[in-house]
């Protein structure tokens, strides 16, 4: 027989009642009942119940066995009685009478449960992580990860794509983020950087020729955390392809994920990839007020600053005559009460706002009749245009905010989540994507008025070589995003690949040619010797995972992440340098004034 086992706690049922087996794995839990002892035995592939009476010469070893103990039990397969068959259980039907017994890692007093549901710190779960891993949640949603990144790699690999690696240790590039640098022993005063992204190397790659290239990218980027980002580490689906459109990119990139979101979405609704919207940004950010909307949630916001203009409402009124103001209404059917408008005004206040004005609809005396302040300053006929232009009708309401748009959007894009989860207008067993295209590649800074680089610097602009003559502020590139559920899942554009351009567009941004030479030389030469059009796209793999695995939290899904202040507990990262270290890297710490 076999050193630790004959069968995994998963396989043994009727039909080996009668065979004596071997089992290792971990004590679930131990039951007393009257001098007899039961234990659930785990392992990571399911649990089989195990038990000793005190005419076991095992017996006297088995007292003392306490939950996590590591153990390997030789015994004998009984068919349980069929009143005590557990149908939850592929071996709910057998039970393993112990004869002798082996502890192969006995367990200290636990700092967390495995066994149940309780709920523990998370720092105390992050500085355990090997227990906190045991639990059966846990153990779900990393086997659920590594199912995911195996459905990708082989969808990939069916649709032509080959997978190749990038370098882990590399030069500095800005994506949107700060590097992780990492000083060179050999070259002192110098540093490598972790890469942010393979961004340059698989642009490098379509120069060289493969044409369809793929990769489960570990990325690296010194960001501050969210609940849906990783302060240090992620990995992502990364991918780009040569002679292909936009269009291209996305026929190619939306079956696979919605295949992984069909496979391991538990029977959520999926919409089909041809069903996904294409949503420009600015549509994006005046509907939603967001560029990663929510499509669950049927609500969309519209202008309607021309109902307020000279209206008796003076606040808004005087609002719209400061240029580059609005009003925007988000509509809330079946929200028509005072009770609820005067809550949604409280949490526009909570979010730093005056409040939000609103009007809801009711009957009175047989008539629909516009309720609230807003329907008293402006009049009966301003508030119709507005219902109608909203198609609202009795027990419906909207809200109302004013201004300039990136003062407020944030705020109303948070107000309409709000509205749609507490309305039960949200869909919540549906995962709803949408393409959101045309992003501007600049932005001007409001104190100083510079342009630079609003998204990814290396996109193709719109239009080309004309488009960057004119205004910057009008320019965009076919970059797009792919939203999901409130989140950003994917990010990708068609390359600029042509030098002139490139030149161009980084000398708007404030970048002279030699500075671009100098932090893209790679790109820029490599784009002098037959550059094919390419794009591709990134997914965000933990995020992916964190959706299927219905968590709010993205460190629910991976394996050892960091904790909020980028500290890993378990390992004590980061850590002190020995000075020997300093001395060999050339480097000396200077301390920070407080």
């Amino acid at each position: 027989m076999h050193a630790y086992r004959s069968h995994t706690c998963a396989q043994l049922t009727k039909d080996n009642v009668g065979e004596t087996v071997r089992l290792s794995g971990w004590v679930h839990r131990v039951r007393d009942h009257g001098g007899i002892l039961f234990i659930d035995l785990r392992d990571t592939y399911g649990v089989t119940q195990v038990l000793c009476d005190p005419d076991s010469a095992a017996f006297a070893d088995v007292e003392k066995v306490r939950s996590e103990w590591c153990i390997r039990i030789d015994g004998e397969v009984k068919a349980r009685d069929p009143e005590l068959v557990n149908p939850k259980l592929p071996t709910g039907e057998i039970e393993v009478f112990v004869r002798d017994i082996e502890v192969l890692g006995a367990a200290k007093e636990l700092p967390l449960m495995v066994f149940g549901d309780q709920e523990y710190p998370e720092e105390t779960r992050l500085k355990y992580r090997y227990l906190d891993l045991r639990r059966d949640v846990m153990q779900d949603s990393m086997k659920m990860r590594s199912d995911v990144v195996r459905s990708m790699r082989t969808r990939m690999w069916d649709n032509g794509f080959r997978e190749f690696q990038t370098p882990i240790i590399t030069a500095s590039s800005p994506e949107g983020a700060r590097d992780f640098l990492v000083p060179s022993r050999l070259h002192p005063g110098k540093f490598y950087a972790l890469p942010q992204a393979p961004q340059q190397f698989k642009q490098l790659i379509m120069v060289s020729g493969y044409d369809k290239y793929f990769q489960i990218a570990p990325c690296f980027r010194d960001e501050d955390p969210r609940a849906d980002r990783s302060p240090t580490d992620f990995y992502q689906l990364d991918m780009e392809m040569s002679f292909v459109t936009q269009q291209d990119v996305f026929d190619t990139i939306s079956p696979v994920l919605a295949g992984v979101f069909q496979e391991f979405g538990n029977g959520r609704k999926v919409d089909a990839p041809n069903e996904w919207p294409q949503i420009s940004y600015r549509d994006s950010a005046l509907w939603y007020g967001t560029d990663k909307p929510d499509l669950r949630n049927p609500i969309k916001m519209q202008v309607v600053s021309e109902h307020f203009a000279g209206s008796g409402f003076a606040i808004f009124a005087k609002l719209l005559e400061q240029e580059g103001t609005e009003i925007r209404a988000i509509p809330a059917p079946t929200g028509g009460s005072r009770k609820f408008c005067d809550r949604m005004n409280a949490f526009a206040q909570k979010e730093g706002l005056p409040g939000m004005g609103y009007i809801f609809w009711r009957e009175t005396d047989g008539q629909m009749e516009a309720a609230g302040p807003l329907a008293k300053n402006i009049g009966p006929e301003r508030t119709e245009a507005i219902r109608q232009q909203l198609g609202l009708g009795v027990g419906d309401a909207a809200f109302f905010l004013g201004g300039k748009p990136a003062t407020f959007e944030k705020v109303a894009g948070k107000a309409r989540t709000v509205i749609g989860d507490e309305l039960g207008l949200t869909d919540k067993d549906r995962f709803a994507f949408a393409w959101i295209v045309d992003f501007p590649i600049y932005e001007k800074d409001e104190e100083t008025g510079a342009i630079d680089f609003e998204h990814n610097p290396f996109s193709m602009p719109q239009g080309g070589m004309d488009a960057l003559l004119g205004d910057p502020l009008e320019v965009k590139g076919y970059q797009y995003d792919l939203a999901c559920n409130g989140y950003e899942l994917v990010s990708g554009a068609i390359r600029n690949h042509k030098p002139e351009i490139m030149i161009k567009a980084f000398e708007l941004a404030g970048y002279g040619e030699e500075e671009v030479k100098n932090r893209f030389g790679a790109l820029f030469n490599a784009f002098h010797y037959g550059a094919p059009p390419h794009g591709g796209c990134a997914a965000g793999i933990d995020r992916i995972v964190m959706l299927l695995a219905d968590q709010s939290n993205i460190r629910e899904v991976m394996m050892f992440p960091m904790n909020q202040r980028a500290e890993d507990l378990m390992m004590n990262a980061p850590s002190d340098p020995a000075n020997e270290q300093l001395r060999e890297l050339s480097l000396r710490i200077i301390p920070q004034d407080d």
